[in-house]
Order: structure tokens, then C-alpha cells, then sequence
């Protein structure tokens, strides 16, 4: 791929900030497409084209950080920036902790085959996508009364290069398409949902139908409304496959990561090297996963994506690392270096996060419980990583009676606390699936991110309901 900044000029800039005082000089430089149809309502709401470009530089002096960033890719406003960073980096006084790693020399380039470009494909067509959406899931039933849908796309070209000897490049290209159908009823209105993404091309529709997806948001919209009430209490929980694995995300994943373990923000701190969970459970966080949207061949401080194995067999193994910190702990980085432009620092995070699967099927877990709630799809939720206490909203959901799936249920939340259930999981299946795309928040910044789970049983969690 061509380069954003000539190697000369990058060359430059890290000699530019070393003579400056600078023990550690990075440049980041970013070049950002985005596409995007909405329709609500049977109206196309707006149908928007960005591209945003930049570079951020990063020093370090000691113990202190410095950050500059600019929209200007000509030499003196990038000069001017290394300038900016160096001397805060010079006068800062915030801490990064630790001695330095040893340089990695690193020259790495992305390379995701992409058949169908989003970008070589017309307005007109993505427009249609939305509009046969819209259609096909109002003609599943008269109770649907509104539909909203939207296609994106995004095309990230990132270079990266660091005075360690790192010198990297990515190109990143990601499709969506969602779709929200409200269906009215006597309950009031319900909602379903159905979201498809990945890190592909506009052939991403090749084996996704719109029309399906629209189908099934619509189905589950008037399943939840001829749902009973969720009951409220502590009972047996089996959770499906797929989109579950927001739950590891949130209240296990951001405990994992090294920048909380360092503040004493996780209920993991200083537990490397002992049992945490069940002996079931095996944590990965994988950025090399082919297509899956939180992939990518380099993070965004150049260092390869990596397949990171967080806990085995319920033992925790190691947390996931940026650069940053990596560096003040004197090891490598995993690879969860991520930011959410060139204006934004990197930090620890996620990538794709799983649950591994296990030998049982579906049918062996669920027969195993007399009286329990069955999760098909968990919502957002809220999550705190020092305790690993947390709350989410349970957006599909049904009763398990005498070993088999029966009412739908609806207004439940799920409520525990994230080491606890990593302990109280007693089965994992076979049936492993990756859940819908996500975006991960943390310290204002957003990122890709992808999760999933087997269906998975927890002998113990509290169903936050309206019934005893």
C-alpha cells in the first residue's frame, strides 16, 4: 500500500524529536473513509460520505508523555507537532512507570483481499439495500409499525513508525448493515434488532439477505410482544451462542486489560498464575481472526494482532498489553495497542473476545435444568471492572421448564458479578458462534470490537424481573 508520509519525512520527524530530548518518538498517521445510508420510517434520513485524515505524535522522556496531533500532513505542521509533543514530554507529569523495553524492529504490512471494494459500488444501490429491508420486514406482520435500517462502510489506511525500529502499515476495510423493527401490540411497542458485520467488502451481501435479516429483526420484535413477564429472583441461566460474549466483554474482558490491572481497577489484579474461573472456561482475545470485525493484521502502534490466550482452562495466564505499557514493564506488547483516531492516544484494548467451546450440545445443557431463563441475546448493560459487578438487559429471553425452552419472556435484566460467574459456569457447548459487530467505549474512545460464546450454563445468577 502506498504510504501516507513519505519514509524520508517520517525519518525526519522521529530525528526531529529525538534531538529534542525525545527517549521515544512515534508517529501515527491515519487516512479515514466512511460511507453511510439511513432510512427511518420509509424515509432515507440522510446518506453521508467523510474522509478524515491526520497524524498524531507521541513522545516519551522518562516517566513523562507528550501528545500532539494535526490535520496538516505537510512537513512543518507534522515538525511543529513533534515539537509540540517533545516539549510537553520535556515539562509533563504524567507518570508511565518502569524502565524501557529493548527496540523491536518491526516492519509489518496489512494485506485484507477485499473483492468488492464498497466504495466502486453506486449510491443507488446501497440505497436499495435499506429500502428492501424496510419492506421485507413491514410485510411480515401489520403490527410492525416502524423499521429503521442503515448500511456503513469504512476503509482505515493507518502507518505507523516509532524510534524503537517499528515501521508498520494496515488497511482496513469494514461493511454493516442493521436493521430495527418496533412492532405495537397490547404490551405497548417491543423492538428486535438484527445487525450483520464484518471486515469485508460490499460482498459481505453475498451470503447475508437484507431481507432475512429484516425478517428476523420483525419476528423477534412480535415475539416480545406476546411475551410474559420476566420473573425476578436467582435461578440457573443458560446463555445462547453468540451474542452473550458481551457479557466476557464487559465484565471480564475490561478486567484483563493491563491499564485497569495497573490503576487496581480489576477484580483480576495480581492473580496471574491462578485459578479464576471454572476449569470449563478458556478466554482468548484474537485479532487475527479472519474477517470477524475487531480483526486487524497491525495495532495502532504497529505491533502484529495476536491470538492472546487470557485464561486456560480457568487459570489466568497473562492480561492483554499496549505498547505503553508493555514498555514500562519491560516485555512485549500482545498487540491490544488501539485507538480511535489519529487525535486520540492508544490504550489497552480488546480485539475479538471469546469463550472457547466446549463437548456438550445445546440439548444436553438446557435438559439439564428444571427452572431457569434461557438468554438468546443480551443488550448493553453497565459494568464495574474493580468489583466485576454488573447489570444487563436481557433482550431476548424465554423460561426453561422441565428441561426445555418454553415462553418468551420480556422487561428482564441479568444482574451478577463477572469472577463469580467465570466460578459458576457447570457446562459449555459445542455450538460456538461469533456474536453481531460491536463497538467497544472506554475513556471516550470507541473501537471495533467482536465477541462470542457457546451456549453456556451458570448455576447461579439473579433475573432482575416484574414476577416472583
Amino acid at each position: 500500500m502506498a504510504q501516507l508520509v513519505a519514509e524520508g519525512l517520517v525519518a525526519e520527524l522521529l530525528s526531529a524529536g529525538r534531538a529534542a530530548g525525545a527517549e521515544f518518538v512515534e508517529v501515527f498517521v491515519e487516512d479515514v473513509e466512511r460511507r453511510s445510508v439511513n432510512l427511518d420510517d420509509r424515509r432515507i434520513e440522510n446518506l453521508v460520505s467523510s474522509r478524515d485524515r491526520g497524524a498524531g505524535i507521541r513522545a516519551l522522556v522518562g516517566e513523562r508523555i507528550g501528545f500532539a496531533h494535526t490535520s496538516n500532513l505537510a512537513q512543518e505542521s507534522l515538525l511543529e507537532a513533534v515539537a509540540t509533543a517533545t516539549a510537553a514530554a520535556v515539562g509533563g507529569d504524567e507518570p508511565i512507570g518502569g524502565h524501557a523495553a529493548e527496540g523491536v524492529d518491526s516492519d509489518v504490512t496489512g494485506v485484507q483481499k477485499i473483492a468488492i471494494p464498497p466504495a466502486d459500488v453506486d449510491a443507488a444501490t446501497k440505497v436499495a439495500l435499506v429500502r428492501s429491508a424496510d419492506e421485507a420486514a413491514r410485510a411480515v406482520d401489520e403490527a410492525i409499525t416502524q423499521v429503521s435500517a442503515r448500511y456503513a462502510e469504512t476503509r482505515r489506511q493507518i502507518q505507523i513508525a516509532n524510534s524503537d525500529g517499528v515501521r508498520s502499515h494496515d488497511d482496513q476495510t469494514r461493511t454493516l448493515f442493521s436493521v430495527t423493527a418496533i412492532a405495537s401490540g397490547d404490551t405497548g411497542q417491543q423492538t428486535g434488532s438484527e445487525t450483520v458485520g464484518l471486515s469485508v467488502g460490499f460482498e459481505l451481501f453475498d451470503s447475508n439477505d437484507v431481507k432475512d435479516l429484516a425478517r428476523k429483526a420483525a419476528e423477534r420484535a412480535l415475539i416480545k410482544v406476546n411475551a410474559r413477564p420476566a420473573p425476578s429472583g436467582s435461578m440457573t441461566v443458560v446463555i445462547g451462542p453468540g451474542s452473550g460474549g458481551v457479557l466476557f466483554h464487559e465484565a471480564c474482558g475490561h478486567g484483563l486489560e493491563a491499564d485497569l490491572v495497573n490503576k487496581g481497577a480489576s477484580a483480576f489484579a495480581g492473580k496471574v498464575g491462578e485459578k479464576v474461573a471454572s476449569e470449563l472456561v478458556t478466554i482468548i482475545d484474537d485479532g487475527t481472526m479472519p474477517d470477524e470485525w475487531g480483526r486487524y493484521a497491525v495495532d495502532d502502534e504497529g505491533r502484529p494482532a495476536a491470538r492472546n490466550v487470557l485464561i486456560e482452562n480457568g487459570v489466568l495466564k497473562d492480561y492483554m498489553w499496549d505498547g505503553l505499557r508493555a514498555r514500562a514493564a519491560g516485555r512485549v506488547s500482545s498487540g491490544n495497542g488501539r485507538r480511535q483516531s489519529y487525535r486520540h492516544l492508544p490504550m489497552v484494548r480488546m480485539t475479538n473476545t471469546y469463550l472457547a467451546a466446549g463437548d456438550q450440545t445445546p440439548e444436553e445443557i438446557i435438559g439439564g435444568v428444571d427452572h431457569g431463563v434461557y438468554v438468546a441475546r443480551l443488550g448493553g448493560g453497565q459494568v464495574n471492572t474493580a468489583s466485576g459487578d454488573f447489570v444487563f438487559g436481557m433482550t431476548e429471553a424465554y423460561m426453561i421448564e422441565d428441561g426445555r425452552i418454553t415462553d418468551p419472556i420480556r422487561e428482564g435484566q441479568l444482574i451478577g458479578n463477572g469472577p463469580k460467574v467465570l466460578q459458576m459456569i457447570d457446562a459449555v457447548g459445542n455450538d460456538f458462534e461469533m456474536g453481531p459487530p460491536g463497538t467497544c467505549g472506554k475513556d471516550g474512545q470507541g473501537v471495533p470490537v467482536g465477541d462470542g460464546v457457546p451456549t453456556l450454563r451458570v448455576t447461579e445468577l439473579t433475573i432482575g424481573g416484574t414476577t416472583t
